[in-house]
């Protein structure tokens, strides 16, 4: 195979290990990609928020696509640089909708700047422990764009879930999902990591032939089936598994790095 002009990789569950750290091995395949002058991307559902991390661990380098396609940061130096938000009043109809027929659903928002979430919402991952959430009521969660809006069901199956959230507002938002937990993302109507990354991709000249994206969940599938060749982690949901061109090693066996280490010799 051609050496890629660009990679894009989730990083959850895909080039990040399950407690969130980069190996070694992951940061130096990184630096490789960008020595061959090729392009490197981080394309996640994290929020900029969750990004200082693996800013520092790749030593500030390139662009992530954040929330699923909603926001283009800046690793150099941690700024949004591009956004595409819900309107409130599509989050104020999306959040009816939903409610009306699944009322056990609790909902959260992810701004461009922080976070906020109904007091019920249980909170998952970092956001245990963070302080910068708000804890606010519907009306005042959808009173402004945001990047994201996260609807939680305690008990329903994540995939069942997800079919019922198309249905009753896939004609106003984009939902996807990338967690174990019933946890619904929605990004803008059209908005996914595939529409960022071709974007991205379509200043520099690139097409997708030219991409090599690496993923594990629902919400990398729009990239994964956009890029000339995909490839799956040993981990990932069946769904992905099924779509991709090829699958590598799982996330705590540097499956990423394995495949740029024979692309970039």
């Amino acid at each position: 195979m051609a050496r890629p002009q660009l990679i894009a990789t989730d990083l959850d569950g895909t080039a990040l290990r399950s407690d969130g750290t980069i190996s070694a091995r992951t940061a130096a395949a990184f630096e490789r990609v960008e020595a061959h002058g090729a392009t490197l991307v981080f394309v996640t559902g994290r929020p900029p928020r969750w990004m200082h991390t693996v800013a520092g661990a790749v030593h500030h380098r390139g662009l992530a696509i954040c929330a699923n396609g909603a926001l283009v940061y800046d690793l150099h130096t941690e700024r949004i640089v591009e956004s595409h938000l819900i309107d409130s009043e599509v989050l104020t109809e999306a959040v009816r909708r939903l409610r009306a027929e699944l009322p056990e659903l609790t909902f959260s928002v992810e701004y461009e700047g922080g976070f906020a979430h109904e007091s019920d919402f249980a909170l998952g991952g970092w956001d245990r422990h963070a302080v910068a959430g708000l804890r606010v009521g519907v009306g005042t969660l959808t009173s402004r764009p945001c990047a994201k809006l996260l609807a939680l069901h305690q008990t329903m199956n994540p995939d069942e879930l997800y079919r019922l959230t198309v249905e009753l507002v896939g004609d106003l938002v984009t939902p996807t999902h990338s967690s174990g937990r019933a946890l619904i993302e929605m990004s803008a109507y059209g908005v996914t990591k595939a529409s960022a990354l071709a974007a991205l991709a379509a200043t520099r000249g690139i097409k997708p032939e030219d991409v090599v994206a690496f993923g594990d969940m629902p919400n990398d599938l729009p990239m994964l089936t956009w890029a000339g060749t995909s490839y799956a982690v040993a981990n990932a949901h069946p769904d992905v598994l099924a779509a991709v061109d090829h699958m590598t090693a799982a996330n705590n066996d540097d499956g990423v790095a394995a495949i740029i280490e024979r692309l970039y010799l």
